[in-house]
């Protein structure tokens, strides 16, 4: 049956207020990552005796197969890349997957872990300054303030450590592999989204790391990797790498680079639970102080910017259209008899 409904004659609703639902949704994932990647320093300590290429190349092997399936369930379609689009993503696979790997092995034997932690918690600052240059954007200063704070809580929690010239190398090289594996995204974003990037990117490391497996390590070290090794990285490679990848690079797309850099403080945050949680002890009164200054800074930086006023001119109405502007002009006689044309 066909209805018509009766025009209105009461005043029009006014637009509903703009809330901070949806930004506060946004950061829901990339916060679930973080947690995900916070939870893996517990359970890479099982892997400290594991040939390295070789059992990074069998989790992000895992992980890209996984992430095919998943793209396939929930038909997400993953184009391929072109042009410049292979070195971005390349270069996250080379970044963000083997050399921070590499890193942060070789930085232990060096630095105690503190030092390669706090190295690594000091991305936010580098990715509230490049990030949005990157998006084309200037750098929000609430999210320039908020970087520093979060920084220091992270340094609270993690602690410091001892370290030689080596171990600093180490250090910024995880420092800048960490950043990367962000930043190198944002060009790549928009047309491939997080399926696609975060498949791309990791089919691409385990071949890198199959290529580094062959030449330093050879196969046959995989044979003395123990049942409970095989456990963890078969964790590693589901949820830290395969979810905790889509998560993070969902965030990223919706709310840039800038404010998700924040969110990269709730690793250690997460690593220091999962230690109490596990029996590595309760944290000290340095590790609580600091888990209270990396909130703050976290509040201060992800508060939704506020919208910009608008003022409009009310219009009155006077009963008559004062709009002239598609009135035809009035076209002048070509002579006398000729009466005036509107």
């Amino acid at each position: 049956m066909n209805k018509t409904s009766a025009p209105s004659t009461g005043p029009a609703p006014s637009p509903r207020p703009a809330t901070a639902a949806k930004p506060l949704r946004d950061l829901v994932p990339g916060v679930a990552g973080m947690v995900l990647v916070g939870s893996s320093v517990t359970v890479s300590r099982s892997l400290v005796d594991a040939p390295l290429f070789g059992v990074q190349a069998v989790r992000y092997t895992a992980a890209a197969l996984l992430l095919l399936a998943l793209a396939r369930f929930a038909r997400v379609r993953i184009v391929l890349p072109r042009g410049r689009e292979w070195l971005w993503l390349a270069g996250i696979a080379a970044t963000g997957l083997v050399l921070f790997n590499v890193a942060v092995v070789r930085g232990v034997a060096h630095a105690e872990p503190a030092v390669i932690a706090v190295a690594v918690a000091s991305v936010p600052v580098l990715l509230g300054v490049i990030g949005p240059l990157l998006e084309g954007r200037r750098p929000s200063r609430r999210v320039l303030v908020a970087a520093p704070v979060v920084v220091a809580g992270a340094v609270l929690v993690e602690g410091t450590g001892r370290t030689d010239a080596a171990g600093v190398g180490w250090a910024a090289l995880a420092l800048g592999c960490e950043a990367g594996f962000t930043l190198l995204a944002v060009p790549v974003l928009r047309r491939h989204g997080a399926w696609g990037v975060s498949l791309h990117a990791v089919w691409m490391g385990a071949v890198m790391l199959a290529v580094l497996t062959v030449c330093v390590e050879g196969p046959a070290e995989l044979v003395s990797v123990s049942l409970r090794q095989w456990a963890a990285v078969g964790y590693l490679a589901v949820m830290v790498t395969a979810v905790a990848f889509l998560l993070w690079y969902r965030t990223v797309a919706a709310v840039g680079s800038g404010r998700a850099g924040l969110l990269t403080g709730i690793a250690p945050l997460a690593a220091a639970g999962a230690g109490a949680v596990t029996g590595s002890g309760v944290p000290g009164p340095a590790v609580w102080l600091g888990l209270a200054v990396l909130i703050a800074g976290l509040a201060a930086g992800l508060r939704p910017e506020p919208a910009p006023v608008r003022d409009p001119a009310p219009e009155r109405s006077t009963g008559a259209s004062t709009d002239t502007s598609a009135a035809p002009a009035a076209r002048k006689p070509r002579n006398a008899r000729e009466p005036a044309a509107p």
